[in-house]
């Protein structure tokens, strides 16, 4: 079978793969103990919280009739998608913005911003003052923080 690349560039291979096994009626634990993968693996694959790698690839291109390669260029311009988004959005906020107590345990400079934007939106918006605040809503935008909190104000006025 062959895989059109240019109508799947920077979407997660997981996705196209859950899409495949759909179409095939394939069920994702039995599919991945044909690859001899734990069935997490593809479930997390699918789930986009993991990455496929060289190996798991071509298993995967294989069992499915892909040209040798296709989930791994997939799996590439994935990446190069989520380094253009951080690049485009700054892959932190303005730091100098924040006081130290907030981050009291943790070296601000070593937080993975985007994958743990839960908990730093929780933190500033609990414990944070309005510039903090501001600054977080600004970076991660409003659709984000609503989803964490609920809301997006910041005082009592709205922003």
């Amino acid at each position: 079978m062959e895989l059109s690349i240019e109508m799947y560039k920077g979407i997660h291979p997981g996705i196209i793969l859950e899409r495949e096994l759909k179409k095939r009626n394939l069920k994702k634990g039995p599919f991945a103990l044909s690859l001899q993968e734990y069935p997490q693996i593809i479930n997390d694959i699918t789930k986009g919280r993991r990455g496929l790698t060289p190996a798991l690839s071509l298993k995967i291109d294989s069992a499915l009739g892909f040209e040798e390669g296709t989930m791994l260029i997939l799996q590439a311009y994935y990446e190069i998608k989520k380094e253009k988004q951080k690049s485009e959005s700054g892959d932190y906020p303005n730091l100098s913005i924040f006081r130290k107590i907030l981050f009291w345990d943790t070296d601000i400079h070593k937080i993975e911003w985007h994958e743990q934007y839960k908990t730093v939106i929780q933190r500033v918006f609990e414990r944070g003052n309005d510039d903090e605040k501001k600054e977080i809503l600004r970076f991660y935008g409003k659709e984000k923080i609503k989803e964490i909190t609920g809301s997006t104000r910041i005082t009592k006025n709205k922003i």
